[in-house]
């Protein structure tokens, strides 16, 4: 009998599982506890997918168990089918109730706050009993808990190149960047501001490596100028906000948070032009795998979102 015979007629779900736990957990003893079970159950499980496969899963020592070449194939493979599985399982909900859905969206918090809110606004006004799970992260971030499943997709800004062959990216639309202050800066009543008077300001910046930090950075080098330094290092948008609100910092700042944010009466975008392009923000998903309809309506959400900012 061929191999994917043998796998098919008896690979059990539950054996699958117990690989899986085993190696999270590092030992038997520990996969046994979390399991509820006992060690020989654990044991035979593990016994029988090598059996079926006839390779080594797992290499044992006095520290636990660590997967051999061929347990980490499977250890992938393991977590795909559990994605398919649970995947499916949704779809079938979805079917038997269109106007419901759960939707994991991966996306950075300035996406979070403004475009991405703006879409589940869009689309729980539509389908009520839709339910929607934000993870928030950097752009790195988000492509690990792509790669392993944790989320459906992600919206979130496309850095090129992407040295990953298995995430797919679709542009919605770039967002251009603003310098803003408070509403109380003596630089909020200029009509005219030199970029080369704000290098010495106390700023409010994203971390160094962040694409909107590496665009502001770009923006003095072109004009000959050099980079102000950050007072402040602060992702949350709310962060920054709250900081341009005492009138003592400037921040850099894709436009489209002061669309949506709450507090945007008090921040002023100040007359400076910068010389780069804006923030490409897109849809990065995991190539081969279908999403399911809830997924899909939320992408196409989007898409209509970014249509209207692109008119704006």
């Amino acid at each position: 009998m061929q191999l994917s015979e043998r796998v098919g007629h008896r690979m059990k779900l539950r054996d699958l599982n117990v690989f899986m736990t085993v190696v999270q957990a590092g030992s038997m003893g520990k996969a046994a506890q979390r399991l509820n079970t006992g060690q020989p159950a654990v044991s035979r499980s593990i016994a029988d997918l090598e059996h079926t496969l006839g390779v080594r899963l797992l290499d044992r020592d006095r520290q636990g168990v660590e997967p051999t070449p061929y347990g980490r194939a499977l250890l992938d493979c393991g977590v795909a089918v559990f994605d398919d599985l649970r995947r499916g399982v949704r779809d079938l909900e979805f079917l038997a109730d269109p106007t419901a859905g759960d939707v994991r969206i991966g996306c950075n918090p300035f996406l979070a706050t403004g475009f991405v809110s703006a879409v589940v606004d869009r689309l729980s006004r539509r389908y009520p009993r839709m339910t929607f799970h934000l993870v928030t992260g950097e752009t790195e971030t988000l492509y690990r808990r792509l790669n392993e499943r944790e989320v459906d997709f992600s919206i979130t800004v496309l850095r090129a190149p992407i040295a990953n062959d298995r995430l797919e990216l679709e542009t919605l639309y770039e967002d251009p960047l603003i310098l803003a202050a408070g509403v109380q800066s003596p630089w909020a009543r200029r009509r005219r501001i030199a970029l080369s008077e704000l290098v010495n300001e106390s700023w409010v910046l994203a971390a160094p490596e962040a694409t909107i930090t590496s665009l502001f950075n770009q923006a003095f080098l072109a004009n000959g100028l050099q980079c102000p330094r950050a007072t402040v290092v602060a992702v949350p948008p709310e962060v920054r906000i709250s900081l341009l609100t005492t009138g003592r910092f400037l921040s850099v700042l894709p436009a489209s948070v002061l669309k949506f944010f709450s507090r945007r009466a008090e921040v002023k975008i100040l007359p400076v032009e910068l010389p780069v392009a804006g923030v490409p923000n897109g849809i990065v998903t995991l190539k081969n795998r279908t999403l399911g309809p809830a997924s899909q309506r939320f992408i196409q959400a989007a898409r209509e979102v970014a249509r209207s900012f692109a008119t704006a």
